[in-house]
């Protein structure tokens, strides 16, 4: 994990808004322990020496992986992992294969069109370049990052109407987020998520959505970053992630069919979730994968595997055993 979220022993003396920044933490490494496993926190920011000796010295029979970033940079979290199979050490989350290829929005989607997975039209805007709208990308629409995940760069600012708004926020992209920007079609529609657990055996999660409540009249139902990790603004504002009510049978069926082969295109294990809009006429438009998503135990994908009977400390559990898997024990 990164140094600044090992967690403290004890919630005793922390604000709601301090435990918010390392709850996941907090909750994996206070679980693990509660299951009977000896748990040590590993920062890791700036070298991989810390890695090295933990392995050596302390020689754990598996890594639980939450690191995010390295070096400061979130597209270099599958060196870390590389790193580990390096050492011969099992850990929990996705292959560095797979967050190669998912970590590209882009790429994501170029590989489900070849499957003939829905994604929305869309274009890439390397950095320093200015946007040439083809044809085929009609307004509204929607500017983000590449690569950078959490909603990093999302705001209502996000969906664009005119050329011009257009090329100022693929500027914001490249100059505060420093990556290239993707350029896709906005879908109108319910947001959902599906989490999967597994390396050859899946078990893919209920469906669940991410309800944006009474939000303002001039703002559109997309994940900004207020949405997703603002408690203050989702209570305000009504915002609530929960399990999809109301969904078509044969929607949910397509939604489930729809993760295990986005799952299996992107070569993930261990788990990871996936993101999708779903319009007025039940067409389905594959968003993004997310492996290694959020799994603090108050969030979606923790919240989903208890909805599907598996709850906290057994999911943890579970991770665990897939991690260890990769030692060459049975999934």
């Amino acid at each position: 994990m990164h140094p600044t979220l090992v967690p403290p022993d004890s919630l005793k003396g922390f604000s709601a808004d301090e435990i918010n920044v390392w709850k996941t933490e907090f909750d994996v490494v206070n679980t693990l322990r509660k299951l009977g496993h000896e748990v040590r926190p590993l920062g890791v920011q700036d070298g991989l020496d810390p890695i090295r000796v933990a392995a050596e010295e302390w020689k754990p029979d598996v890594v639980f992986n939450l690191l995010e970033e390295f070096y400061g940079l979130s597209n270099f979290d599958q060196h870390v992992v590389s790193y580990l199979e390096l050492l011969k050490l099992p850990y929990t989350g996705c292959n560095p294969r797979g967050l190669v290829l998912a970590r590209s929005k882009a790429l994501t989607k170029k590989i489900a069109h070849y499957h003939r997975v829905r994604v929305p039209v869309f274009m890439v805007v390397a950095r320093g370049n200015r946007p040439k709208r083809p044809a085929s990308l009609k307004f509204p629409l929607f500017v983000k990052s590449v690569s950078e995940e959490s909603s990093l760069g999302i705001s209502q600012a996000s969906v664009v109407e005119t050329d011009e708004k257009l090329a100022e926020r693929v500027r914001f992209i490249h100059e505060h987020l420093e990556t290239d920007a993707l350029v896709e079609q906005y879908v109108e529609g319910r947001e959902l998520y599906v989490g999967v657990i597994g390396n050859e055996r899946l078990k893919v999660l209920p469906v669940w959505e991410l309800d944006f409540g009474k939000l303002p009249e001039t703002g559109e139902p997309i994940a900004t970053a207020h949405v997703k990790h603002n408690p203050e603004y989702q209570k305000k504002h009504g915002i609530d992630i929960r399990r999809a009510e109301d969904l078509d049978p044969a929607v949910e069926r397509a939604l489930q069919r729809t993760t295990r082969r986005v799952y299996r295109m992107l070569e993930l294990d261990g788990y990871a979730r996936v993101d999708y809009r779903l319009t007025a006429a039940n067409e389905i438009y594959l968003l993004e994968a997310n492996p290694n998503p959020e799994i603090a135990e108050k969030e979606e994908f923790a919240s989903a595997a208890a909805a599907s009977g598996l709850k906290y400390k057994p999911l943890l559990q579970r991770l665990v055993q897939l991690g260890l898997s990769r030692s060459g024990r049975p999934d």
